[in-house]
């Protein structure tokens, strides 16, 4: 059976995928077929129904529960991973509220964040992700949102962090920030949603247990990233809860979502969300 299956060339999203795709673990009979995009693309996908499995950011998801399931498998989410709100200067409360920001899309969970931490700071602007350090240097925004690998290259561009987002997430709430999980379409037989559900844990157990043969891969789709970042990248965001989510990453994504149902910015959800 084809499935067509959505990650992000990120570093984090290609090692966990790379087995599943190059014949490294059993899948069960099921045939990936890759799509691989911008993580705000993927999400946009979803929304149109028109993709099986995908990454998606967990502000997406509380959109599209109806539609998708979500994997125990392939999350990232943990602790001191989260987005970061930069600028060129440090900027107090008020003048971040007046800010243009930059962000890497509005159903983006860092978008979320933001929403939570600066609740009237609603002069946005998106961009790819990769491209907000710079319009912050250009001048086209006053802050920007920033995300994966842009973590590791800020300070070196002479930028300044105003808030740590996922620290900010993490004394609210005392749990680990759900980012992005891996989803799967209601519509497909439950008996193929648990095989992917298994085929995707045995593919990021293989990437810890194998480091070496998928890294060729996500060197593929890193481009001039450089191999110490790609590490910081993978070690960050790849953790204990990629392999199973475990009762406290379920509590970390129900908290978030309830978050955001009661400041009414989610509809309320009327279907268990989690694979059995």
């Amino acid at each position: 059976m084809r499935i067509t299956l959505g990650f992000s060339p990120c570093p984090n999203d290609t090692f966990i995928f790379d087995a599943l795709l190059h014949g490294r673990v059993d899948t069960e009979g099921l045939d990936f077929e890759p799509i691989i995009e911008d993580v705000e693309a993927l999400n946009r996908r979803a929304f149109e129904g028109r993709i099986d499995v995908t990454k998606l950011s967990y502000h997406a998801f509380a959109y599209l529960t109806g539609r998708y399931r979500l994997l125990d498998a392939g999350s990232a989410l943990g602790r001191n991973c989260g987005p970061l709100l930069i600028a060129k200067t440090p900027l107090d409360a008020a003048q971040i509220n007046a800010a243009r920001i930059a962000i890497p899309g509005r159903l983006t969970t860092a978008n979320f964040l933001l929403g939570m931490a600066f609740p009237q700071a609603l002069n946005k602007e998106e961009f790819l992700f990769s491209d907000i350090e710079d319009a912050v240097l250009r001048g086209d925004a006053d802050a920007g949102l920033i995300i994966h690998e842009n973590r590791f290259t800020y300070e070196q561009r002479g930028l300044v962090k105003l808030m740590d987002l996922g620290a900010f997430w993490e004394s609210t709430t005392g749990l680990p920030i759900p980012l992005g999980g891996i989803v799967v379409r209601r519509e497909l037989p439950e008996d193929t949603q648990q095989k992917i559900n298994r085929v995707m844990r045995r593919s990021v157990e293989y990437a810890f247990a194998h480091e070496a043969e998928v890294m060729p891969f996500v060197r593929t789709h890193a481009q001039a990233m450089e191999d110490a970042v790609m590490k910081a990248h993978i070690d960050l965001y790849v953790s204990d809860f990629t392999v199973d989510l475990g009762a406290e990453g379920r509590r970390a994504v129900s908290e978030m979502f309830h978050i955001a149902q009661d400041q009414g910015l989610i509809p309320a959800h009327t279907k268990d969300f989690f694979i059995n």
